[in-house]
């Protein structure tokens, strides 16, 4: 993967050039991303993932991918192999530091006997509820455990019989011994140790007890030598305790430094949000088109390089800020426009019948597969007595803006003739079913030898050569910008697109796209960039809309 970031200067950077300098971790620069397998990963988890592989990559340093399978209830082996699938698919290479926070029960249990033989970690009996209600407020101090003084030798006992199995769950946890009169709440005696009678997805039955973030994230970036501890902005509060843990143990202690996650506008970047709309089957799946998980994106047709060139486009910041869904979309664009082939399409078929065309003939039409790409060749397009345009390319009646196709005017077909409508067919309701035009045969190629000029230009498909296909226009997922701020008693679910996804049937298209395998991409001329969707066959073809070849949302929003 090209890193296009590295001309780029940030603060983490600044703070990196800064310790090389001084020497620290004797030159090394090592990261790592470390999710959490229970959801799919979305376009947020993207800009983590590139902050700490472009880094490692540029100082000529190490990235680890290790998942903190820390809580066996809501973790699953999909979920591992879904975000192995989608790290591969972005671009960055652990090569083979892979790693799980599963790795390391055996070690984190030993230094958690080792923290309460120091008496800096016990065994507390309280209730979940009782011990909320002591922890205290923001603006008052928490109240110590009356177990806060069991001697070590009790500690040792109860902290083996917890790992035996001998205890139901939520009856015992163990915690650190810090201060319950700290101003940063997470301090006040923070959980190291939970029972939880579950089978994990890697351990199987083997532990019944099972670590708290707090107490295994530092503890894994110090076993594998992480340097710097990339994570974004919630987890600054969490620093001092990381620090803490690890400087009692006197272990590697790696530097945290935390930047600002990416929020996308119009769309939900939570992983529980996410899950709702999973389960309560609003959409069809973690990879549902719909969704920015990076499933998602590369099933509607995101390619890893317009992920990239957008993440890095937004940068790394210290502070919140909320990044257009425009920004993304141009940046597929930008891509698409200079890779794809060109095809004609027509998603809402209305006949053309040219009276002057000889019956039974037909002839192939040189087209341009991509004017960006000059590479990229011609294709023969077949042209015939009968064509399908899009309905929404005429107008019986048309305003003073209109220029395309009307009684009695004259258009350019794409790479073809100039086409005049003579007559409008209709069914017995009214609805025009059919248009009766004659070419000009001198036209052929789109230009007239007298130099007449027309304002439009449509594309079409024959009729007789046409496949049928089903075709899935995407949208934003969500109506409004941000749903962190929205009225009382209103949330997320209420503000979800009923048009986020539209499908059509019955739509023409060259028929060598009956071919095309899952994850082609294309252009649908006048109409937008395309993909084929993992349901499509041979016999029905299924394209989704990846984004259209304007920013139609916005002029939308514009004029509302």
């Amino acid at each position: 993967m090209e890193n296009k970031d590295s001309s780029k200067g940030n603060f983490i950077r600044d703070i990196i050039d800064k310790d090389l300098l001084e020497g620290k971790n004797d030159g090394r620069v090592h990261t790592r991303f470390p999710p959490e397998p229970n959801g799919h990963l979305h376009i947020g988890h993207a800009k983590a993932i590139l902050v700490n592989y472009s880094i490692a990559q540029d100082y000529n340093g190490k990235f680890n991918l290790r998942f903190d399978d820390t809580n066996p209830i809501k973790e699953d082996e999909e979920y591992v192999n879904a975000i192995i699938n989608d790290i591969k698919w972005l671009g960055a290479n652990w090569e083979n530091r892979l790693f799980y926070a599963s790795d390391y029960f055996d070690e984190m249990y030993d230094y958690a006997v080792q923290f309460i033989k120091i008496g800096k970690a016990f065994v507390d009996s309280q209730t979940a509820e009782e011990i909320r209600e002591t922890r205290g407020t923001v603006t008052s101090p928490g109240v110590n455990s009356p177990f806060r003084d069991r001697s070590i030798e009790e500690n040792l006992n109860l902290f083996e019989k917890m790992k035996n199995g001998e205890f139901a769950d939520g009856t015992h946890v163990l915690r650190g011994k810090i201060d319950m009169q700290s101003s940063n709440m997470l301090m006040r005696d923070p959980l190291m140790y939970r029972i939880r009678h579950a089978s994990h997805h890697r351990t199987g039955n083997k532990w019944c007890i099972y670590p708290m973030y707090d107490w295994a994230h530092g503890l894994e970036d110090s076993l594998e030598g992480i340097t710097h501890s990339l994570c974004s902005l919630e987890f600054q509060a969490h620093r001092p305790l990381y620090d803490w843990f690890l400087i009692q143990l006197g272990v590697h202690k790696p530097q945290q430094i935390e930047f600002a996650r990416l929020n996308l506008n119009y769309t939900v970047m939570s992983k529980r949000k996410l899950l709702q709309l999973v389960e309560e089957h609003l959409v069809n799946g973690w990879d549902d088109p719909r969704l920015p998980t990076l499933s998602g994106l590369r099933r509607r047709g995101f390619t890893p390089e317009a992920i990239q060139n957008f993440i890095y486009k937004v940068g790394v910041a210290k502070a919140h800020s909320i990044v257009d869904y425009a920004l993304l979309e141009h940046s597929i664009r930008e891509v698409l426009n200079k890779q794809t082939l060109r095809v004609m399409s027509v998603l809402n078929p209305l006949k053309v019948v040219i009276t002057n065309y000889p019956v039974d003939q037909f002839e192939e039409i040189d087209a341009i597969n991509n004017p960006e790409d000059p590479t990229a060749g011609t294709r023969k397009v077949p042209f015939s007595k009968e064509l399908y345009i899009e309905r929404e390319d005429f107008m019986e009646d048309p305003p003073k803006k209109f220029f395309r196709l009307a009684p009695g005017r004259e258009v350019r077909f794409r790479y073809a003739y100039f086409i005049t409508c003579n007559e409008v067919i209709k069914d017995k309701n009214g609805k025009v079913i059919e248009l009766h035009c004659t070419y000009d045969p001198a036209s052929k190629g789109g230009k007239s030898p007298d130099g007449r000029k027309v304002k439009a230009t449509l594309h079409w498909i024959s009729i007789a050569h046409a496949i049928d296909a089903e075709v899935r226009l995407y949208d934003r997922l969500i109506t409004v910008p941000d749903t962190n701020n929205l009225e009382e008693g209103k949330t997320f679910m209420d503000f979800i697109n009923p048009d986020a996804l539209r499908i059509l049937h019955n739509c023409k298209l060259e028929a060598h796209l009956a071919k095309a395998e899952p994850g082609y991409r294309c252009q649908f001329e006048r109409l937008g960039y395309f993909c084929v969707d993992p349901d499509s066959t041979p016999q029905k073809p299924v394209f989704n809309r990846t984004v259209t070849l304007r920013d139609t949302w916005a002029r939308m929003q514009k004029k509302s």
